[in-house]
């Protein structure tokens, strides 16, 4: 118990540049006491104490403004940055060193009492206010630009954007050591979309200058290859 809160606290070393001392995490990371709280109400949870693992979570969602379902799995190593408005449903799975930021929502699409949630495996970065919705898995590695909308499966070491979320860049080989955090570092599918249009649009501009510009030359020689009509006296 007392490694896996080590591994917790080491794990915000390595993912938040402002952590200034282990004091500091210790009480001033809500992310952390989310986690830590959730693995009692888990617990409680699978005993059958469901009135009980309920009662934790909505205690540390009252406390941290971070609602997860104690059914949920979550794996080592669990970063919730700033934390404010994340909301984890009951089947969502979480696999190690997964970092998510503020707004982030892992949501279920139908009513059954069956899978609902998605499941993030190992290293996956979701960037602010994403929403992950639906049964499937988000690949080892994968990264979920800030306010995208993922409906579908994400292949590993993919990187997704948009609403709803495209891939835009392909998967790459994983690489090992600590995460990759530039999720900002993002291209923007939109506006490569528009860059498009404007470079077309140039190019067009430019033929038709070229063609008017042979219009007015070949006009000019048939004015002149005309010939002039004489005044009779």
């Amino acid at each position: 118990m007392f490694s896996q809160i080590r591994d917790d606290i080491n794990s915000v070393f390595d993912r938040d540049p402002a952590a200034r001392s282990s004091l500091e995490v210790l009480f001033c990371y809500p992310g952390l006491h989310a986690v830590w709280l959730h693995r009692i109400a888990h617990w409680l949870w699978r005993r059958e104490l469901f009135i009980l693992g309920r009662f934790v979570s909505q205690f540390y969602r009252f406390v941290t403004g971070i609602e997860i379902h104690p059914g949920s799995r979550i794996g080592k190593r669990f970063f919730i940055d700033h934390g404010m408005g994340v909301v984890i449903g009951e089947t969502a799975e979480i696999g190690d060193d997964v970092t998510i930021y503020h707004g982030v929502t892992l949501g279920g699409v139908t009513w059954d009492k069956v899978k609902r949630h998605p499941t993030l495996e190992d290293r996956v970065v979701i960037g602010s206010g994403a929403k992950i919705l639906g049964p499937f898995t988000v690949g080892r590695g994968a990264k979920i630009g800030s306010n995208s909308v993922v409906v579908k499966e994400v292949p590993p070491n993919a990187t997704v954007v948009g609403i709803p979320g495209k891939i835009v860049l392909a998967p790459e080989a994983a690489k090992e050591g600590r995460p990759d955090l530039e999720h900002g570092k993002m291209p923007d599918p939109s506006a490569t979309a528009i860059a498009c249009l404007f470079d077309q649009l140039k190019g067009l501009e430019q033929k038709y200058d070229s063609l008017q510009k042979d219009h007015e030359a070949l006009k000019k020689q048939l004015v002149d290859a005309t010939p002039k009509s004489c005044d009779n006296p």
